[in-house]
């Protein structure tokens, strides 16, 4: 049995709107056991004995049919969460807020850091990890600096996903 996270892209924003205990229900149904929802962005931590390779097609698709979205997934084993934390690579502060995005494919990955090499550190400080890139953003700037248009793009809507450190931390 492996311990997974979920991470949906999408929920509770714009008009996809998700109850959690639906959610719960849904990973139950799809064979999928102690799932637990953390706040209401689709942070999903369930235990199975399928693959990630075998999970990925069967929750997008039973979350697409059961609430009439296009669901898109990001599967990690539950183990790396405190890996990907421990290394974020920034001083943190009150003043900013400290992101990881999860990136699905290193195609993505490297299309994502090559972008980033022009960026102004004054505004977007960022830093390519393990399948993750990690970003310090000042706190009411996040929907509005270079680095934020780029992840706006609709080619990354189905392979990257953002979650604040804080969110992880209380995942953990």
């Amino acid at each position: 049995m492996t311990k997974y996270i979920a991470f949906l892209r999408g929920i509770n924003v714009g008009n996809i709107r998700i109850k959690m205990t639906d959610l719960k229900a849904a990973f139950e149904n799809m064979g999928c056991q102690e799932v637990k929802t953390y706040l209401q962005t689709g942070n999903v931590v369930f235990n199975s004995n399928k693959k990630a390779n075998e999970l990925i097609p069967l929750l997008q698709q039973g979350l697409s049919t059961n609430f009439n979205y296009d669901a898109y997934v990001l599967l990690y084993e539950y183990s790396i969460l405190s890996s990907v934390m421990s290394v974020y690579p920034f001083e943190r502060d009150e003043a900013h807020h400290a992101y990881v995005l999860f990136v699905e494919n290193n195609t993505t990955l490297n299309e994502i850091a090559n972008a980033c090499e022009g960026l102004d550190a004054n505004i977007d400080l960022v830093k390519i990890g393990d399948g993750v890139v990690y970003w310090k953003v000042k706190v009411g700037n996040t929907l509005d600096t270079p680095f934020s248009k780029l992840l706006a793009k609709p080619k990354y809507k189905s392979c990257t996903t953002m979650r604040n450190l804080n969110t992880l931390e209380k995942m953990v």
